[in-house]
């Protein structure tokens, strides 16, 4: 609330916000928020309703929490537990709204997956069992927002993928030319340590390698041009390639930083840094940005902050101009969305 009467968006006449404050529901709580602010110079804003299968013209600022499951403007599901039954209570699923902009119509889906739980079992397979979980969840979502249920439109969907670079091929990489030793519980003998020394240069050690700890000896890797060096280990989305679209990544891994306010650059040496955060959308959507292109556009895909300690992950974000008339070719026209 303070946000929405602050002096910085007193320009933004109208607002939705959605948050799962429904802290209690294992069945229903996601962890998931949605905050839409629009510019008053936008004239004619219409939200979908999902219930009434209709376009409501989008007036004043609005606030919904608590059980979002009886908000008839937006859609939001949790993952089935048997996803991920390592998780006693998972707090993945996604949230949809629909909007129409002039003529354009299009969906905004935030998302959440699931995490890596252990880095020992993420690195025994490529690729790895997680990614799989991730690409089992991302699927169903896709499959979701295009049923048959409503009309298809354009789609936008961003949020935490955790999407993880290839553990096995990226250690591999990185410990090319060195030894690896095994260091197993002594009551169960189960793996919990695997330590990567350079065969010689006093064997210095380069990895350490434990379920909640990835300690490289040298961060910069992570940070020199970006990271782009590791971006080929990025592989999750190719398997969306037919369905998502995803403008070229120019900043460094989003995940995990440090949570030492002191730190705003450094990673922390609990996970491989990855691109876990992302904003892909629909070929449709992608037509959409890139045939509004002019002289005055300029797409922008990029983070939030890099030496400012933000938490964990660095807030990425997407900044684009859609041109009056763009979603002709791709959308029906709504009677609702004709620019006055």
């Amino acid at each position: 609330r303070e946000l929405l009467s602050s002096d910085a968006m007193k320009d933004y006449n109208r607002a939705r916000v959605y948050l799962d404050e429904n802290y209690k529901s294992q069945e229903h709580f996601t962890a998931l928020g949605s905050f839409y602010f629009l510019h008053e110079s936008l004239k004619n804003i219409y939200q979908f309703d999902f219930k009434a299968k209709k376009y409501k013209k989008v007036t004043g600022k609005e606030i919904y929490s608590d059980t979002l499951e009886s908000t008839p403007m937006l859609e939001k599901e949790k993952f089935p537990q048997d996803y991920f039954p390592e998780c006693k209570w998972s707090r993945k699923g996604f949230i949809r709204t629909r909007w129409c902009i002039t003529d354009c119509a299009f969906d905004l889906v935030n998302i959440h997956l699931f995490h890596d739980a252990s880095n020992l079992i993420a690195w025994e397979t490529s690729p790895s069992v997680y990614s799989g979980i991730r690409h089992k969840a991302l699927g169903y979502v896709l499959d979701r927002i295009i049923d048959q249920r409503f009309e298809k439109v354009s789609y936008f969907v961003f949020g935490d993928f955790n999407f993880r670079l290839d553990a096995k091929a990226v250690v591999e990489t990185l410990c090319a030319k060195a030894t690896m030793q095994t260091i197993r519980a002594a009551d169960t003998n189960e793996v919990v340590k695997l330590i990567f020394r350079e065969s010689d240069n006093d064997r210095k050690v380069m990895l350490q390698l434990e379920k909640k700890l990835f300690d490289y000896f040298n961060q910069d890797v992570f940070r020199d041009n970006n990271g782009t060096a590791l971006l080929e280990f990025d592989r999750e989305l190719s398997v969306f390639k037919d369905r998502l679209y995803e403008l070229d990544i120019s900043f460094p891994p989003s995940y995990p930083y440090s949570e030492d306010s002191s730190q705003g650059r450094q990673y922390m040496n609990t996970r491989c840094p990855a691109w876990c955060d992302r904003i892909l959308m629909s070929h449709s959507a992608k037509e959409l940005i890139l045939k509004s292109e002019n002289d005055e556009k300029i797409v922008i895909y990029d983070h939030i902050g890099p030496n400012v300690c933000m938490g964990d992950h660095k807030p990425v974000f997407l900044s684009f101009r859609i041109a009056a008339g763009a979603g002709k070719p791709i959308a029906n026209v709504h009677k609702c969305c004709v620019v006055q």
